[in-house]
């Protein structure tokens, strides 16, 4: 199978760096899907998991915050405020920043705080699930 270079960067770390064959990442409207020879394109990343698979058809996972991936004609990078391997998630903290955001979201807010909210409680769950699902595979 054909490979392309894949470059996972979060603000804090690069998170990846190196070849793969597929890559998987939720978009606004569902799951897309990159391999080698996809048309050049920019696009927006959603609060969700990514997954890719490795030359040696292994496969990574990573819980990300929304941010932004460009395909050019053999590599493709995204860009994240936040990427972390699920099993690098503590769930208990995940729990209580779930139900932070969740008594953020009840109270009365600007408009600008209702959406710093919704993202918050988005990326909170994100990681809980992932933190779960490490846990059961």
């Amino acid at each position: 199978m054909k490979q392309f270079h894949l470059r996972v960067l979060a603000c804090n770390r690069v998170f990846y760096e190196g070849e793969c064959n597929m890559l998987i990442f939720p978009s606004f409207d569902g799951e897309m899907a990159i391999m080698a020879g996809h048309e050049q394109m920019s696009t927006a990343i959603e609060v969700g998991e990514i997954r890719f698979r490795l030359p040696d058809d292994t496969w990574m996972r990573a819980i990300v915050s929304d941010g932004l991936l460009k395909v050019e004609k053999t590599k493709v990078t995204v860009l994240v405020y936040s990427a972390e391997k699920p099993e690098e998630i503590d769930a208990f903290l995940a729990e209580q920043e779930m139900e932070k955001a969740k008594e953020q979201l009840s109270q009365k807010q600007s408009i600008v705080e209702y959406h710093i909210s919704r993202a918050n409680l988005a990326h909170a769950m994100a990681r809980l699930r992932g933190a779960r699902d490490s846990v059961n595979i």
